[in-house]
């Protein structure tokens, strides 16, 4: 082989790998959806919850970027696993400059996972219109979810089967009142708090709880190579990337890889439903 053909061929070779590249991160990963299982254990749970399920949703992102199709396939996946409970956890159109695509909200989220207990709803950022700022947009997200029996929790908290939860209104929205969310935590009782973005962890505002926080936001990058960090996480902490993180407070934070993509690029780092089997702590 002579040595134009050997930099042609290798040239091509290169090409290759790179468009395979391309089409596994933009045609193919950002669809292969991951259920994961984790156990939940919660101080006060009542006995009778002992060994129910909640599964968490988050991050689906609803808009012209992305193919709704995925999301009502994987809802008719996430049906098959029966849950007890469950929790979306912010997200559900992407927006920033685009606008809002009510009637595709609404169509998509007709086909939605509901729990047999309750199904729970909060915002996150998306959901606030352009520059995530914008509070009308986020009161008509709420009502639509509203309209389909999803009790959406603004700052508020609600007890399903005397399980407490408490709900955070977006961090980075135009809603957000921690001191309200928490105002009537009561430690005694058995807990649940639902934040889409985790950098709230890190604020001064927690009165002693030591419980789960279920969170979204960062889909876990996104894109990383194995065994190293993502390189990009739109999160103050960088320690917050997605699963199962000991906040060595008692408090433990599980971060969602997110089902939808505000863009559709993944790489390394799959979509997921999470699954938690509760337990007495």
């Amino acid at each position: 082989m002579n040595r134009r053909k050997f930099l042609t061929t290798t040239g091509l070779g290169l090409a290759g790998i790179g468009l395979g590249t391309g089409l596994y991160t933009w045609q193919w990963a950002p669809y292969q959806l991951e259920f994961t299982h984790t156990p939940m254990p919660i101080k006060n749970l009542p006995s009778e919850l002992e060994g129910k399920t909640l599964m968490q949703i988050s991050d689906i992102h609803i808009g012209k970027r992305f193919d709704p199709k995925y999301i009502v396939e994987s809802f008719k996946k996430a049906k098959k696993y029966n849950p007890d409970f469950v929790v979306y956890t912010g997200d559900y159109v992407t927006t920033h400059h685009d606008k809002i695509l009510y009637p595709l909200l609404l169509n998509t989220m007709k086909h939605c996972v509901y729990g047999k207990l309750g199904t729970i709803a909060i915002l996150g950022n998306h959901d606030y219109g352009k520059n995530f700022q914008e509070a009308k947009e986020g009161d008509k997200v709420a009502k639509t979810l509203e309209s389909l029996n999803i009790k959406v929790l603004r700052n508020e908290s609600v007890a399903i089967e005397n399980l407490f939860f408490y709900g955070f209104d977006d961090f980075w929205g135009t809603n957000f009142k921690p001191e309200k969310t928490l105002k009537n935590l009561n430690l005694g009782q058995a807990n649940l708090v639902l934040c889409h973005n985790p950098d709230v962890c890190d604020l001064p505002i927690w009165k002693g709880y030591d419980g789960w926080i279920l969170s979204g936001h960062t889909h876990g990058g996104q894109c990383k190579a194995p065994f190293l960090p993502p390189p990009i996480l739109p999160v103050k902490n960088k320690r917050y990337s997605a699963g199962k993180i000991d906040l060595e407070d008692g408090r433990t934070l599980y971060i969602n890889r997110a089902l939808g993509c505000s863009y559709p690029i993944r790489f390394n780092v799959p979509p997921e439903i999470s699954l938690f089997t509760l337990q007495r702590a």
